[in-house]
């Protein structure tokens, strides 16, 4: 079975954010450092070559596949940030319809800049993300 790439690394989260070509991107980075360090209680750490992650867990599927990953966590991409907080719940569906400007897929919600967005609905979002992290895989 394939190891995954997506683990802590020693890379620094400020190197990494400042190594952004972007402004913009640099700039919503640290504000979603903040935003999502103060949620969590946890300090960011590089999961992988471009994941900003916060705290972690432990995951097994039925197929046997386990592994860690982040509790949450964001990519400053290229093009766009992208968030890992997303579970499916109504509640965050409720939320996405008042978010302002994104796209979602099954787990990760793409925003093209923090500005496009209200950002009280997105804390929301990621308040709501750890609620069902922390009842689902408790610490």
């Amino acid at each position: 079975m394939a190891e995954t790439r997506t683990r802590p690394t020693e890379m620094r989260v400020t190197d990494f954010i400042e190594a952004a070509p972007d402004a913009v991107r640099r700039e919503d980075a640290k504000t979603l450092v903040e935003l999502m360090s103060r949620i969590s209680g946890e300090e960011p750490r590089m999961w992988g070559p471009s994941i900003i992650g916060f705290g972690s867990y432990h995951y097994r599927y039925e197929s046997g596949h386990e592994g860690d990953a982040c509790r949450l966590g964001f990519s400053p991409r290229k093009t766009e940030l992208v968030l890992y907080v997303l579970n499916g719940s109504s509640a965050q569906e409720a939320l996405l319809a008042r978010l302002g400007k994104h796209k979602t897929g099954k787990a990760c919600l793409y925003i093209k800049k923090l500005a496009d967005v209200d950002m009280g609905v997105l804390e929301e979002l990621v308040r709501d993300a750890l609620a069902a992290m922390d009842a689902r895989y408790p610490r």
